[in-house]
């Protein structure tokens, strides 16, 4: 635990440790209450800085050009209680499932002051501007649970700030500031044309010491840090810490090409692992959050699970590609529409799906009430779909990925090498393992280590229910099916395995048998 007694001498606590951190950085007035994260400040003009640097390679001319355009941002909230051990609480950023999942608890939080009821906090972030008439653009965890906003700009001019529009799955906001003089503004980039290698800056107020700026390169593009339908995030080694959240990352044209937004950490500063959400990504997002103040997602109702080689073997696909649909959920567009636990879903609306994340984001991009066109792989055969994109809620997936481990089969009567024992789902069972009395399937009674299924996942207790998307109703007919899917040449087989009320494909390779 580290502190900083800065800022209005008010003690700062900075949440150390090994995490994703993204929640601003919070100066609490009656205790420390609130994770630490980063909140980073870009200014830019209204004029695009057109690759100026000086002789010697300083980036002194971008700066100078942006600095007037980045702002604090300055949030007072509800404190949360400390948990009671006296921690930091931990649970409000979107990329907490995701670190605990990676790297569980190592580097969270150590306890620290006893817990008390805080009263309330002030939280600090950064933002730009981003049109003369005051309109802000900041990360939407700077703002999230604000009761006050207040933005302080780069002259310290303090003005009050109005949430204009809020969107936690892309985690951007927009503020609107009055002024009686003009504003510096910041210009949008082209992120799409940044490569891996490319130098660019970032300009924040980290740990609330005043706006800094920090030089580095691209590390890599497209991360996926599991936190919503759209991680495209930008990777970066400039340094940046608590407190620049919401500021931007700056090309060499001095223009914003992305929003900064979360770091790893395993000791609450840089290390020089950083992201960023791309600026054309961002760009369409806060146009809309002008225009509306917030934004409604298509919802189909599926969960979804990659095409691997064995998988598409085992259905007859000549290639990996597309969702394969595990699991339709009841009384949802895609169930209305005929949509069918096996279907692979290899296109939406005119775009290609290739994996899952494609076709999560293409559904979530389109507005509710829309009819679009799936295209269809089921049981050999190519076909369209009509369906009426639904609405999303924060509590609905829109098209989810299935995050389960894989499962999958062989009995007392054997299936061919793939290593597994099956058993009929008898009354005793049924009751046993609380199963509905439509239930039918097999249950996996045991599992070769040191056979395919077991490689795959398969576990003793999973249910198989289908085989190459044919239902199976007991033991028999699973291992039949396993039996004609070798005989018929494939080099796979697909089972449909339920497990802790989830279902999920599981391709089992008949060359590790």
């Amino acid at each position: 635990m580290s502190s900083l007694n800065i800022l209005r001498r008010h003690r700062v606590a900075a949440l150390l440790g090994a995490a994703l951190i993204i929640s601003p950085f919070v100066v609490s007035f009656a205790q420390s209450a609130g994770t630490s994260g980063l909140s980073n400040v870009v200014a830019t003009t209204q004029t695009p800085v057109a690759g100026i640097t000086a002789p010697n390679g300083s980036f002194a001319p971008i700066v100078a050009a942006d600095k007037p355009a980045v702002v604090t941002v300055t949030t007072v909230m509800k404190a949360q209680p400390a948990n009671d051990d006296g921690g930091m609480p931990l649970g409000n950023s979107p990329f907490d499932q995701y670190f605990r999942q990676f790297f569980g608890d190592q580097g969270m939080p150590a306890p620290q002051t006893p817990p008390q009821q805080a009263q309330r906090a002030e939280a600090l972030g950064s933002g730009f501007i981003v049109s003369a008439d005051g309109t802000i653009v900041t990360n939407n965890h700077v703002v999230d649970g604000a009761t006050s906003i207040k933005v302080t700009l780069d002259d310290g001019t303090e003005l009050p700030a109005k949430l204009v529009g809020r969107d936690a799955k892309n985690d951007l906001a927009v503020l609107k500031i009055k002024s009686d003089k003009p504003l510096p503004t910041v210009k949008w980039g082209d992120s799409d044309r940044l490569m891996t290698g490319d130098q660019v800056l970032a300009i924040g107020n980290p740990f609330g010491i005043g706006t800094t700026v920090t030089a580095g390169i691209v590390s890599a593009r497209g991360r996926d840090l599991h936190s919503g339908p759209f991680d495209d995030f930008i990777q970066i080694d400039a340094p940046i810490n608590h407190g620049n959240s919401g500021g931007p990352l700056v090309d060499v044209n001095g223009n914003v090409v992305g929003i900064n937004t979360a770091i790893y950490s395993p000791n609450g500063g840089s290390v020089g692992v950083g992201f960023a959400i791309p600026s054309d990504q961002a760009q369409k997002v806060v146009a809309k959050l002008m225009k509306d103040g917030s934004i409604q997602y298509g919802y189909l109702g599926v969960e979804i699970q990659p095409v691997t080689p064995d998988v598409a073997s085992a259905i007859g696909l000549d290639h990996a590609g597309g969702a394969l649909v595990s699991k339709v959920n009841d009384s949802s567009p895609a169930a209305s529409a005929g949509v069918e636990a096996g279907d692979v879903i290899t296109g939406f609306a005119g775009q290609d799906v290739k994996d899952p994340k494609d076709l999560s984001r293409a559904v979530a991009d389109v507005a509710p009430g829309a009819k679009e066109k799936l295209d269809v792989w089921r049981k050999g055969k190519a076909m369209q779909i009509a369906v009426d994109v639904g609405q999303n809620s924060d509590d609905v997936k829109t098209a989810s990925a299935d995050d389960s481990g894989a499962p999958s089969v062989e009995q007392g009567s054997r299936a061919p090498a793939i290593g597994i024992g099956l058993m009929d789902i008898t009354p005793d069972i049924r009751q046993e393992m609380n199963l509905a009395g439509n239930e039918h399937g097999a249950v996996v009674a045991r599992v070769n280590p040191d056979k395919a299924a077991a490689a795959a996942g398969i576990q003793p207790g999973d249910i198989i229910v289908a085989v190459n998307q044919a239902p199976v109703k007991n033991a028999r007919q699973v291992t039949q099916a396993i039996a004609q899917a070798s005989r018929s040449g494939r080099k796979s087989v697909l089972l449909l395995v339920e497990r802790d009320g989830g279902q999920l494909y599981v391709a089992v390779p008949f060359a590790n048998g």
